[in-house]
């Protein structure tokens, strides 16, 4: 079919700064067909052989799931290792680990703490790198995402999202997808605790070219009038819980998705979350659980979205 004829310009997904605009749409085409195949049980073994490595410093429910259950469903296999299940537990370097890695499998995705470290891992490797989630950047779930979105709404272009919440990795992803692909986004969170500021501005870079305004504002009220969608994410990411008691007080209750805020924004605006949530904090049950929450189906779009990807990095 036409659309497995799609190639990708760079070689590793560590951030959407590495798609282009027409990149991301055509991953969104490729993962919605991936979608329909699945539904119908229709096996699409696309990449029979191929082994994923997975290195994951954090724990994980959807993102290990999602990718293993996608290199299966494309015929290839996964290999899980841990944090304690490699030597750079002991002390071998991100470098050597690459390198040795390059040699046995033909994809990695990596869940790490620190993105410069996920940097290093795609330099020295000679196989693509796919970002599970690092603490700068989230991709993966973004173009899931997008593909909700774009389930619900049936367009991208000129819709208004707002992020309420903590301005982090997955905000970061937010803001790049939203600019490129044409999506007004406004930030609503404390001070202190914006996005990278130069993430910010390559955003409102790309949004010069899209037509997408990008806005930061510390007023959830503001962001969520007249919003097409809603976005929030948890106040204390992994690596974040010695500043539980400072985040609660920055984020609580003003930061709360809740019945409230949701009728400020449009009569069919959807709610999303890239979950785990905790509920009574970032977003009550009756929002989550609601009419215009799309959770779940945002959940598995991270399969699909995800067997696009490795399909269109290793189809070569």
């Amino acid at each position: 079919m036409r659309t497995l004829r799609i190639s990708l310009n760079s070689k590793n997904i560590l951030s959407l700064r590495d798609l282009s605009s027409a990149e991301i749409r055509s991953v969104l085409k490729l993962a919605s067909s991936f979608k329909k195949d699945w539904q119908a049980r229709k096996p699409r073994h696309l990449l029979p052989g191929c082994i994923l490595g997975m290195i994951f410093e954090k724990p994980s429910t959807r993102t290990r799931i999602s990718f293993e259950t996608g290199i299966f469903q494309l015929g290839g296999s996964p290999i899980y290792m841990g944090i304690n299940d490699t030597q750079l537990s002991r002390g071998e370097s991100i470098e050597d680990t690459a390198r040795t890695l390059g040699l046995y499998v033909d994809c990695i995705v990596a869940r790490i703490y620190d993105h410069h470290n996920l940097e290093k891992l795609a330099t020295f490797t000679s196989v693509p790198v796919i970002n599970g989630l690092s603490n700068s950047f989230h991709p993966c779930q973004i173009l899931a995402d997008l593909l909700t979105i774009r389930e619900h709404k049936k367009k991208l272009r000129g819709l208004k999202l707002a992020w309420i919440g903590d301005g982090n990795n997955v905000c970061n992803d937010m803001l790049l997808g939203c600019s490129k692909i044409g999506i007004n986004m406004v930030v609503a969170c404390p001070k202190g605790y914006e996005p990278l500021r130069h993430v910010t501005e390559l955003a409102k870079e790309e949004g010069t070219r899209t037509n997408a305004e990008i806005t930061i504002t510390d007023d959830p009220k503001l962001a969520a009038k007249f919003a097409d969608v809603i976005v929030t994410d948890t106040f204390i990411s992994m690596g974040k819980d010695d500043e539980k008691m400072s985040r609660d007080a920055a984020f609580f209750p003003k930061y709360q998705v809740n019945s409230n805020l949701m009728s400020l924004a449009k009569k069919d605006s959807i709610f999303m979350h890239c979950l785990p949530a905790t509920r009574g904090k970032e977003v009550t049950s009756n929002v989550i659980d609601g009419d215009a929450s799309v959770v779940w189906e945002e959940a598995e779009n991270r399969l699909h979205v995800q067997k696009a990807l490795m399909y269109l990095l290793l189809k070569n």
